[in-house]
């Protein structure tokens, strides 16, 4: 199975955010050390526990830090930017690493209304034409002229370099439907809300259209994993991300707890019952049994490729969330 990561860049508990970003270098050089296909990172706002509000930048500086493995954002939320500066930005970094770029794009906000709308500069943000920008940023990146009256008397410089793939990021059948029209690649969010259906992703082969930007349709699926040598210590870890979980639910702020700290962690039979059902979002085990789902997975919903998130709260356990994977599931 082709395995990848999404990196949020979690600021753990005792842990600058200068630490988190040079954690998620020395991880994606372990990944292209390990196998995997991709280092995606994604994009966060008004938060204190990540770090990853600059995909683009931290993807730059990663690329030329890694050799193999394909490097990009997951992704790129489209509301708040220009679709040419997206457009310059993926051109030139795919001119520096041809072949391993992948801009991935969002339609969600990637944070509160506050961030929202401080990113806006204080005016509406542009939530209704997220599919045209889209279509405007494949032109541009193209050396097209875009369609969009905003863009129609501007090229996109550098131009004629090899072109990033694109994906779409989601979790519904429009999505689906529409990254195929598009012709991108569709990566789905089952570790946002774990609505994976095998209908979903037929639908996404059955209407893909081939473009410059992806040839044949691909599919990832996302999943937030915690993996360990025994069960036990597997569900040690992963306590503290299912809090973060259920508080992210309930409106709260999030906090960086310890797994020491989360087992005095006060929980209602309630909240033990939304931690298990919760189970299709966060897969929690040893190797062979976290392999084993994925590719079960994999048969019923017939996906490409596993895109694997990693949150625990000390850097080594999710080193070795990510090897044992490798081990279990890289040929």
């Amino acid at each position: 199975m082709k395995l990848s990561i999404l990196d949020q860049i979690p600021i753990a508990k005792g842990m600058t955010a200068q630490q988190a970003l040079h954690n998620s270098v020395a991880l994606a050089k372990n990944a292209d050390d390990l196998g995997y296909e991709r280092f995606w990172l994604a994009e966060h706002h008004n938060t204190r526990t990540l770090a990853s509000s600059a995909p683009e930048i931290t993807a730059t500086y990663i690329a030329a830090q890694t050799n193999r493995i394909h490097v990009g954002t997951g992704g790129i939320m489209m509301m708040h930017y220009s679709a040419l500066k997206i457009a310059e930005q993926f051109n030139t970094l795919s001119a520096f690493a041809p072949g391993r770029v992948d801009l991935g794009l969002g339609r969600a906000p990637g944070g509160d209304y506050a961030a929202t709308y401080a990113l806006a500069q204080g005016k509406r943000p542009f939530v209704d034409e997220q599919y045209n920008k889209l279509m405007a940023i494949q032109q541009l990146m193209a050396g097209e002229r875009a369609d969009d009256q905003a863009y129609t008397n501007v090229i996109t410089t550098p131009a004629k370099v090899p072109l990033a793939s694109m994906w779409l990021l989601g979790s519904t059948g429009q999505s689906a439907a529409k990254a195929a029209d598009y012709g991108v690649g569709y990566s789905f969010a089952q570790f946002f809300n774990g609505q994976a259906t095998k209908e979903i992703f037929d639908l996404y082969r059955e209407r893909f259209i081939p473009s410059d930007f992806m040839k044949e349709p691909q599919i990832i699926v996302s999943y937030a994993a915690t993996v360990a040598d025994t069960k036990e210590e597997a569900e040690y870890r992963a306590k503290s991300i299912d809090i973060s979980r259920l508080q992210l639910m309930r409106g709260e702020p999030q906090q960086a707890l310890t797994p020491e700290e989360a087992q005095n962690y006060p929980l209602s039979e309630m909240d033990l019952a939304t931690i298990e059902q919760n189970r299709k979002l966060h897969l929690v085990g040893t190797k062979e049994q976290v392999a084993e789902q994925l590719l079960a997975d994999q048969h019923l919903y017939g996906f490409d490729e596993a895109m694997i998130n990693s949150n625990q709260s000390t850097f080594e356990h999710r080193l070795e969330s990510y090897r044992l994977l490798a081990e279990a599931l890289i040929d």
